[in-house]
């Protein structure tokens, strides 16, 4: 039997290929008569560098050590791939969960987390003389409109009296001047997202994604839902195009700087010949930490269980956690993580004990 094992990653808890090796060791424990075939997957989030380190031979680490979105060091590392006809100088993948994103502080920080570090490892790639950047923007810390990625870019956003504002959210009501005359030339830029939420609004940046990094009141979140638009409008950036309010707003940034923002888990999937593999399997296992009512917009689960049905293989699910409203109609199977080990406390603990746990499960069930 030939399966193709194709998660995210676990947020905060496992990699997608440490995820890959767990289940795929808990299947063999079961039947050993079964071809793994490894695809780690990822959608602009955590783990998109992994996951193309993982696909593309000849990627290189490269390591740089940035300022978190608390201000902290933080060592990290982009990701060199090879050079072709059209990038001689390569291309560079960094991801801003890994150096600007929410795993990286201890205590949310809704005001003062910024996306500087993000910017840093930014310029640390077009330093090297990369020709083309993908960008992963998933799993951000604050809610700056991009404002600190920018700054390591070489732009300035000062208040009235011509300093530079607060870093973060806070300094967002104080702008009053924006200079973009030293910001770096931008070279082909990819962004992956999952995320069509506009910059301001409803479903905008602060009022969407604001309470999941902090901002719990809903006059917090008007205060910087005006302090975005305030940007928006000081960058020449329609605050209504889709995916701007990405990652606090640093998709609308990136959109300023000449960027073209693109569906995350489906460029991963393309570099990592996912469609290709599927054609040629029996099974396809996909997960993520937690499959829920938001999963059907884009993220990795369900845009696998839609590539597995146009091929026509049944797909599998395997989350730490399954909400009521997940949609479990994608699957030939759903199995949560928590409810094998009776906890979420148990299943955080050691997931890749009931990854296994999970992989042999399905192996009894569908092999």
């Amino acid at each position: 039997m030939r399966v193709v094992f194709a998660p995210d990653s676990f947020k905060g808890t496992i990699t997608a290929a440490d995820a890959v090796s767990a289940l795929a060791e808990g299947w063999s424990s079961v039947s050993a008569d079964v071809e793994v075939v490894s695809r780690p997957m990822a959608d602009g989030g955590e783990g998109t560098v992994a996951a193309f380190a993982a696909a593309i031979p000849g990627a290189v680490r490269m390591p740089v050590t940035v300022d978190g979105p608390a201000g902290d060091p933080v060592g990290t590392a982009w990701l060199l791939l090879p050079p072709a006809d059209e990038t001689p100088g390569g291309t560079a993948v960094i991801d801003l969960a890994s150096t600007s994103g929410i795993e990286l502080i201890g205590e949310l920080r809704p005001w003062d987390a910024d996306s500087t570090g993000f910017g840093q490892a930014i310029a640390a790639a077009l330093d090297h003389g990369v020709s083309r950047l993908v960008l992963g923007i998933g799993s951000s810390a604050s809610t700056d409109g991009g404002t600190g990625m920018l700054c390591a870019l070489g732009a300035r956003f000062d208040d009235a009296s011509g300093m530079p504002v607060a870093p973060g959210a806070r300094g967002l009501a104080a702008l009053a001047r924006v200079d973009l005359s030293d910001l770096r030339t931008a070279p082909e830029v990819f962004v992956l997202t999952d995320v069509t939420n506009p910059l301001t609004g409803a479903r905008g940046a602060a009022e969407v994604f604001g309470p999941q990094k902090g901002l719990t009141d809903a006059a917090d979140r008007a205060a910087v839902d005006a302090g975005l638009a305030r940007l928006a409008r000081m960058l020449g950036l329609e605050a209504e195009a889709p995916g701007s309010g990405a990652a606090g707003g640093v998709g609308g940034a990136l959109l300023a700087w000449g960027a073209r923002l693109v569906p995350g888990a489906e460029e991963v999937a393309r570099l990592v010949g996912l469609a290709e593999a599927i054609a040629e399997s029996d099974l396809v296992i996909t997960g993520e930490g937690s499959y829920d009512g938001q999963s059907g917009d884009g993220k990795v689960p369900s845009f696998v269980a839609r590539r597995a049905a146009d091929a026509r293989v049944p797909a599998a699910v395997v989350a730490g956690r399954i909400t009521e409203d997940a949609d479990r109609t994608l699957f030939a199977a759903c199995l949560s993580l928590t409810e094998l080990a009776g906890s979420s406390a148990s299943a955080l603990a050691d997931p890749a004990r009931w990854l296994r746990a999970a992989g042999a499960a399905l192996a009894r069930e569908l092999g």
